[in-house]
């Protein structure tokens, strides 16, 4: 042990965690269990003991069942951890073991440069391999006066992606890959594109040297997603330049100042409905072993056991109100400290269960995070289901939050594909899915867009692969979804057929333009634009490789389909019919058009009752001297004949035809071409889109 030994006295049992002042440092725990508690300072991230244990006196450090210690003279930069003793006695809940050496849950940056998973678990001193928390002072950064954006969710664009696997590959050109820093150097790539929020999965501390099985050739497979939190206050340290020094929220912030300055926002995919320790043969890193009956569902009657309504081992005890308060103060954090402006909330129905695990009609977590007045302005969107069959598209409790619209996946990839009778599906995801949201007081900002997500085929592979090809997974492609509703447009995979090149284009176009034209917001993932592929592996969360990593060549090889995305995008941007932020009420424009009028191939006959219909069209009437809309989609396989309806004192111009090579595809503003005549032949699987001038 070090000579120096630091004074301490008492202190207070708020706030959680540690908190550094001008005199020292705060540390509390909770722990309602526990008979025992002692903090372990370290000089540095990789010493293998600490240089002074604090042994807390529950007469003069415990609080209720807060514990807490304040050290004299401490500052930011010493590397901590706990020990927490008391019963151990699994079949009641308790797992309480002081041979583990347990990170604070409320802790702001940690290191793993000891880290060894295995010996976490069992009954074992961990000490010389545990993972350790690092103080942090979380004042005084300069934010150079930054300020959240505060844009409309219907007014946004979201861009899903991974911070490793952005710039991870070598042809990135970027002097720190995979890493927040990474991410900063291509700023000017995703203004250009135009997308307005960047949706960034999980960026929370996980274990990424966690093997979770090996390939077929026998090489271990790491976690690559990151769907696995160690510690929710704490940026990734993987993602850092320096986290030894303790640089976590430093190199953070930059990233999210940067972002703000180019206008695009910082969304945070968080996972509060499963920890990383596992099941009961799991590792204890520090809710196991700090409390383990309060934080997690455990099986009534054995309670060694987990309830697994996540599918990942455990279950967050989310409603409960200590669980409840870590999660609202981890989220107050996020967007007080660090600026966050939302959050894509993983498995977000376990959120609505209650102690005993029945979903509740008013979830007390669910509700403050709505009425938080810290998070009144943030965007909080829910993956709406969870692992044990939970699925509450169209009536997620609460009002603010948007919802990952499933449905909307599902019927567009129908559609597209070539699906008969989807017509009248595809006019109501279109519409802003009032069908799942109006009549419970929603609006069409609940519904996120999406075609493809990070889980599932990338937009390229789903219209290049029939089947899921998962074999580098290990598990005997035996894992991800079976039915994608993809279509491979006549060729399994890669093909040197240029025809089929043509249409996997067209399809990928059409594709964009709907979603582009949905009310709603819509999210792309982080490669669609350039057709970044994975091979046809539709759950590539173990791959932390190429197959997973952005390729940038394809920014080069496919900038004319970058260029149809930039535009479409720009376009949605600039036409305010197409992100409405209510529902369509019949409303006639000066023109003679309503706000919006559904047809088939003739004007007001749409084949709502036509069970082989592949092709309908819609007018969205303009305001306000805006121009008006006349949309034309063909997903039969032969060209057919639109007609185009009359606009008193305008004229149809031309701005998207995906049939048509680029740039013809997408013209430039100003640049709309004259339509002469009351009715256009639209291609086999194509779009087209006309505006009134």
């Amino acid at each position: 042990m070090s000579e120096m030994q630091y004074k301490t006295s008492s202190g207070r049992q708020h706030p959680l965690g540690a908190t550094v002042d001008e005199s020292g440092v705060n540390f509390a725990l909770f722990s309602q269990n526990a008979t025992g508690v002692e903090l372990l300072l370290f000089n540095e991230h990789d010493h293998p003991e600490p240089a002074q244990v604090i042994a807390l006196d529950p007469k003069t450090n415990k609080s209720f069942h807060f514990w807490h210690v304040y050290v004299e003279g401490l500052s930011a930069g010493m590397h901590y951890a706990y020990r927490v003793d008391g019963p151990n006695e699994p079949w009641n809940g308790h797992r309480f073991n002081r041979n583990k050496v347990l990170i604070d849950p409320y802790a702001k940056g940690n290191t793993n440069n000891l880290w060894n998973r295995v010996n976490a678990c069992g009954p074992n001193d961990n000490m010389r391999t545990s993972l350790r928390s690092v103080v942090i002072d979380t004042k005084g950064y300069d934010w150079e006066g930054d300020q959240p954006l505060r844009r409309p969710m219907n007014e946004s664009v979201i861009y899903e992606m991974n911070v490793r696997g952005f710039t991870k590959r070598e042809n990135s050109n970027v002097k720190h890959p995979g890493t927040f820093r990474g991410v900063i150097e291509k700023i000017p790539y995703l203004k250009e594109l135009g997308v307005t929020a960047v949706e960034l999965l999980p960026v929370f501390e996980f274990d990424e040297t966690e093997i979770l099985r090996m390939d077929q050739e026998g090489k271990p497979l790491y976690n690559y997603w990151g769907y696995s939190t160690v510690s929710f206050f704490a940026p990734h340290r993987a993602f850092c330049v320096s986290p030894e020094d303790g640089t976590h929220l430093e190199e953070f912030r930059d990233m999210v100042k940067a972002l703000h300055k180019a206008g695009i926002e910082v969304i945070l995919d968080v996972v509060f409905n499963h920890t990383n320790e596992g099941n009961h043969q799991g590792p204890v890193i520090n809710f196991k072993g700090i409390d383990n009956s309060i934080y997690y569902y455990l099986v009534n009657g054995d309670k060694q056991y987990y309830m697994d309504y996540s599918g990942c081992g455990n279950t967050m005890n989310c409603n409960h109100p200590i669980m409840d308060k870590f999660i609202v103060e981890c989220l107050e954090f996020w967007v007080n400290e660090m600026h966050v402006d939302g959050f894509r909330f993983d498995e977000g129905s376990i959120l609505s269960r209650g102690e005993d695990g029945a979903p509740m009609a008013h979830p007390p977590v669910v509700w403050n995070i709505e009425l938080s007045e810290s998070l009144a302005d943030v965007k909080i969107i829910a993956e709406a289901w969870d692992a044990a069959g939970l699925y509450q598209i169209g009536y997620f409790p609460g009002y603010r939050w948007a919802e990952w619209n499933g449905r909307y996946r599902d019927d567009v990839r129908k559609f597209v594909k070539g699906e008969p009778g989807m017509t009248g599906a595809l006019a109501a995801r279109m519409s802003g899915s009032a069908d799942l949201y109006q009549a419970s007081g929603h609006l069409p900002l609940n519904s996120i867009n999406f075609v493809v997500c990070h889980d599932g085929f990338t937009l390229n592979d789903l219209v290049s692969y029939n089947e899921k090809h998962n074999w580098a997974n290990g598990e005997g492609n035996n894992d991800g979804g079976k039915d994608n509703d993809s279509w491979n447009c006549g060729v399994e995979g890669e093909t040197d057929d240029q025809e089929v090149e043509r249409l996997r284009n067209r399809q990928i176009k059409n594709f964009t333009v709907i979603q582009m034209l949905s009310q709603g917001a819509p999210m792309i993932v982080a490669g669609d634009e350039v057709r970044r592929t994975q091979g046809g592996n539709n759950n590539a969360y173990c791959q932390d490789n190429e197959i997973s990593w952005f390729d940038w060549s394809l920014a080069e090889n496919n900038k004319e389909m970058y260029r149809f995305f930039s535009r479409m995008i720009a376009f949605r941007k600039s036409h305010s019919t197409i992100h409405r932020a209510r529902f369509f009420t019949g409303e006639t424009n000066s023109r003679g058009l309503k706000d919006i009028s559904w047809h088939g191939t003739m004007l007001n006959e749409p084949d709502w009752g036509d069970g082989g219909s592949r092709a309908i069209s819609f007018t969205l009437g303009g305001f306000d001297g805006e121009a008006d809309l006349h949309v034309m989609m063909n997903m039969y396989w032969e060209p057919l004949g639109f007609d185009i309806p009359a606009v008193q004192g305008r004229k149809w111009h031309r701005v998207v035809d995906t049939f048509m090579p680029s740039p013809s595809d997408i013209l430039d503003k100003g640049k709309e071409e004259l339509v002469k005549k009351d009715k256009y032949t639209v291609e086999g699987r194509s779009v087209v889109v006309l505006i009134s001038k």
